[in-house]
């Protein structure tokens, strides 16, 4: 636990340029309920002139977050100052979910959120390169994802061949090996008149490197009534209808499917309507800014871009459906 108070102190110093003085101790945490001295390791602090608690997380199956504002909670009312929770690590949904329930935490090299003194640092990790604030373009996503997900693996390839069958224009293919190149995913080599682009790292690498570049491939969603000659047509589930076909996660009440924007006016030409809100039988589809068939004949979306598009989901049910589609990675 040593190590970690030592992480946050130097964060904050890194941060804030401030000294924060942790006690080895605190003397009131003998006043606490037994679980929660086995939840927690406790340190008295000092910051910005405020004498505070830090509760440091030493538990190994992390409790659910809406138990550990419960015990933050307590932990502040007895000892009437606030409560910093400390950890090393925090997934999106999770830092979001304890801002929600403003629980004041602390992930050294990431993030300080302590709204009792006004702080909300929030840093990116250091290895993330500067260019990680643009995204790549859609098409470009697309092109990538599509390299990452066909097998076998080809870490030498041509992105002609991808743009041609996702029916890109030369200029966009164009477009792509510059972004792909310019963003250090890809380096370029020229056989012939040919280009062809290399990829120096596995492609879980790769996916994880490119993760800061990337965004959910939904532009928007609409609720679509079932009466209609185009509604019944096949479509690649989507949203949470394709991550219950992958995981433990339950159906949804209602089915949800992908389309691009050009099917999405082809559909409403032969006569689908757009519902304001849901009916009874109605669908949801959404509306992604590339091809939601990325692997042809799939009657699911990708995983690669089903977890870009529910990784900011707040549902915990959501979250673990998406740590158990980790495990059908096509690495």
């Amino acid at each position: 636990m040593q190590d970690l108070a030592t992480s946050v102190q130097k964060y904050l110093r890194e941060v804030l340029g401030i000294s924060a003085p942790v006690d080895k101790s605190w003397e009131k945490e003998v006043e606490l309920p037994y679980f929660l001295r086995d939840a927690f390791d406790f340190r008295a602090m000092e910051l910005m002139g405020q004498s505070i608690v830090m509760a440091i997380d030493k538990s190994h199956s992390k409790p659910p977050l809406s138990e550990i504002r419960k015990w933050i909670d307590q932990v502040s009312r007895i000892s009437g100052k606030p409560v910093l929770y400390a950890t090393h690590a925090l997934a999106s949904y999770e830092r979001k979910r304890l801002i929600e329930y403003k629980v004041p935490f602390v992930v050294p090299g990431n993030q300080l959120y302590l709204p009792d003194l006004g702080l909300d640092l929030r840093e990116y990790f250091r290895q993330r390169a500067k260019v990680a604030e643009t995204p790549l373009s859609p098409a470009s996503q697309a092109v990538l994802l599509t390299a990452l997900l066909r097998r076998p693996w080809r870490p030498h390839w041509q992105p002609s061949e991808i743009t041609k069958s996702l029916e890109y224009t030369p200029m966009t293919l164009s477009r792509v090996v510059k972004e792909l190149i310019s963003s250090g995913l890809a380096t370029r080599n020229t056989e012939s008149r040919s280009v062809w682009l290399q990829m120096a790292n596995s492609p879980a690498q790769v996916w994880e490197k490119a993760k800061p570049l990337l965004r959910s491939p939904v532009k928007r969603t609409i609720w679509v009534e079932v009466d209609g000659p185009d509604v019944n047509q096949p479509r690649p589930l989507a949203g949470l209808s394709a991550l219950a076909s992958l995981s433990m996660l339950t159906e949804p009440k209602w089915p949800v499917y992908a389309v691009t924007s050009q099917q999405w006016k082809e559909a409403t030409r032969d006569g689908v309507q757009e519902s304001p809100e849901y009916v009874s039988g109605a669908q949801e589809w959404q509306i992604w800014s590339y091809s939601p068939t990325l692997l042809p004949g799939s009657a699911v979306v990708d995983v690669l871009s089903l977890t870009l598009s529910l990784q900011d989901s707040a549902d915990d049910r959501v979250q673990l459906g998406l740590q158990e589609l980790k495990g059908k990675l096509p690495w």
